[in-house]
């Protein structure tokens, strides 16, 4: 328990770090840098999109009884129709498509980090002020999720990935912005009230990220090196490997054991896309292909890692 607790709290201080520094090299390179180049943040978003993806190439590792191969195999092929079918829904409708990508990122978003939080209090062995859920987890969705595609900033960033989706909003902003900014003030109270400080930084950061780092950067940070590395976390409690590497007291070793299984899939997702990109068929840039991907990928992620979330929300 320790060994996984240490873990835990690690990647809890890495995420949380990793968004502080991106919120400083951001700073940085927005008084460096011409305001019109965005290949640095591509650069950025797309070394934090690598990072990201392998943490939900296992979900049949996790998700589904091993009862027998054709059980798997048609899992396999389940979860991949489900994606292309949702690849090519978001590259017929880009708008709506993307549209339902942000509900649904906003929930998984949200509830994956309640889920890490309600595991890292079970492993401390928390007994009160626990995390007030309901209260909590629509924020931590929507603010990393909804913010930085509703700034200013955000007309550029979305002209390079696809300009069909700058007005994905329909002129509804404003709106969205004090929605998110309720639900931000409902979570501050709630934390403040259960005593949960450290939340509360978790909280600031990711508002700090969704308004002062380009939407690119701040996408990319959360998904990369905030949401992967805490949802890897929770795989390490389930997976057999991660499970012998604690009981050998190696928590790194642990948490590489929930990633490097999932290392083909971000090779495979970067050769698709470049496939789409190379293809020409539809004039868009790589960055959009691979961003349709992951999101894409979302789908019949969601959906399979529903168990896994219930089941440590219940605890």
């Amino acid at each position: 328990m320790k060994t996984r607790l240490e873990l835990f709290e690690r990647v809890r201080a890495y995420s949380s770090s990793a968004v502080a520094m991106a919120i400083l090299i951001s700073l940085v390179a927005n008084r460096l840098s011409d305001k019109n180049d965005l290949s640095w943040q591509v650069g950025i978003a797309v070394f934090a999109l690598a990072v990201g993806i392998p943490h939900g190439a296992l979900d049949h590792l996790v998700t589904v009884p091993r009862t027998s191969k054709r059980v798997m195999v048609l899992f396999i092929v389940g979860y991949v129709v489900v994606a292309v079918v949702a690849v090519l829904a978001i590259l017929k409708w880009n708008v709506f498509g993307f549209q339902l990508v942000i509900l649904m990122s906003l929930i998984h978003f949200g509830v994956g980090d309640s889920a890490f939080l309600n595991e890292l209090d079970r492993l401390k062995g928390v007994t009160t002020s626990r995390l007030p859920t309901t209260f909590v987890f629509l924020a931590f969705g929507s603010v990393p999720v909804v913010i930085p595609l509703i700034n200013s900033a955000s007309t550029s960033a979305l002209a390079e990935v696809n300009s069909k989706l700058i007005n994905w909003h329909q002129g509804f902003d404003h709106q969205l912005g004090l929605l998110v900014l309720v639900l931000f003030l409902i979570a501050l109270c709630a934390l403040l009230a259960t005593k949960r400080l450290r939340d509360v930084i978790d909280l600031f950061l990711l508002a700090l990220l969704a308004i002062l780092t380009p939407p690119l950067i701040a996408f990319a940070t959360y998904f990369g090196c905030w949401h992967a590395m805490r949802h890897t976390a929770r795989l390490s409690l389930v997976l057999p490997q991660s499970q012998r590497e604690y009981e050998a007291h190696h928590a790194v070793k642990a948490f590489f054991s929930a990633v490097i299984p999932g290392t083909p899939a971000l090779v495979g997702s970067f050769v698709v896309a470049a496939a789409l990109w190379v293809s020409g068929s539809i004039e868009k840039s790589f960055f959009w292909f691979l961003l349709t991907i992951v999101w894409a990928l979302t789908v019949p992620h969601m959906i399979v890692t529903a168990k896994l979330d219930r089941s440590a929300l219940q605890k």
